[in-house]
């Protein structure tokens, strides 16, 4: 079973922020915005309800994502990240796979100004193996090889690998993108770098697999929807809820803000910062905590740090993929 629940508030909406209400005056608050951005009907095209989105070519990481996360849905590819939201936004798709973060390369700088534009949910995360493959053409052997083609976080993967073999790089902008071009232009000296579902869709022959130069590379992925799906708590499972927020301009805003999750052991697992518009002097933090949203203890939390914020935004609650408990 599952329930709507959305928080999104600007200061100048909430007077406590000057007047310091006491917290039993916030959580009526809280729940009258809880009850306000429920989520509003919208147009969605029934033949869309198994339909995934995801950014690049097909026989991308995102694209394995949406494969071992939604093995019978249909997942259809965009041009940009902002496309794949935009079908979602549009009724076009129930869900878009966008990756936040990588094991080697850090975060994917572009989700963060999508998650300041998009009115979407987080309501699943996955991590996702990332399998480098040295891709060349049927009539070719790592000896032809004098270019290693790829997207530049891949290249930079692969770089001692890469070195070793004594080519190039050529950076090019998605790694089934680049097998895609390998596939459709006859050189045999050229390599590139991508996954071995983009092999058999595009015709390549895997000349090295795990070609990465350090192992256990894995992309986390958030999973987005138009309706949030807040599972309901339970006691033997662990929750994540993703929020944003803006502090006050104050000295130790932060820490103040941060300090209701310590003082109540909620275990902090992402705290991120990133401009506002551009300016060096606003700054939004992404958030992802290991608590559900009805637990007390993050409700009295998500109260103190409203005493502290300019804006907050729940971006949604939900179960913690089994991967993290596989590698605690």
């Amino acid at each position: 079973m599952y329930r709507n629940t959305f928080l999104s508030f600007h200061r100048m909406d909430l007077p406590f922020h000057r007047i310091g209400l006491p917290f039993h005056r916030i959580e009526s608050i809280l729940k009258k915005f809880m009850s306000d951005h429920s989520v509003s009907t919208y147009k969605f095209d029934p033949s869309a309800a198994n339909i995934v989105a995801y950014q690049g070519e097909p026989g991308a990481y995102s694209h394995l994502a949406c494969k071992h996360s939604f093995p019978d849905w249909t997942a259809v590819h965009c041009a940009t990240f902002s496309d794949a939201l935009t079908m979602v936004e549009n009724g076009d798709a129930y869900y878009a796979m966008i990756p936040v973060e990588n094991s080697t390369a850090g975060r994917v700088e572009e989700i963060y100004r999508e998650l300041k534009r998009t009115e979407l949910y987080v309501v699943k995360e996955h991590f996702e193996p990332v399998n480098h493959c040295l891709l060349i053409r049927e009539s070719s052997t790592t000896a032809h090889i004098k270019r290693v083609g790829s997207h530049p976080q891949a290249l930079a993967q692969c770089d001692s690998n890469i070195k070793a073999l004594g080519a190039v790089n050529v950076a090019m902008y998605d790694t089934a993108g680049a097998a895609k071009h390998l596939s459709e232009n006859d050189d045999d000296t050229l390599a590139v770098i991508s996954s071995e579902l983009a092999a058999e869709l595009y015709g390549l022959q895997i000349a090295k697999s795990h070609f990465n130069d350090v192992a256990g590379n894995t992309t986390r992925f958030l999973v987005f929807s138009r309706q949030q799906k807040q599972p309901e708590f339970e006691l033997d499972k662990t929750y994540i809820t993703s929020f944003m927020f803006r502090v006050r301009n104050i000295p130790a805003a932060l820490y103040k803000a941060m300090g209701g999750f310590a003082t109540r052991g909620i275990n902090m697992l992402k705290l991120e910062s990133y401009m506002v518009n551009g300016h060096f002097t606003a700054t939004q933090f992404y958030v992802d905590v290991e608590a559900h949203f009805q637990e007390s203890k993050m409700q009295a939390a998500l109260e103190e740090l409203m005493f502290f914020s300019e804006e907050i935004r729940i971006l949604g609650t939900y179960e913690a993929d089994s991967y993290r408990k596989d590698k605690a």
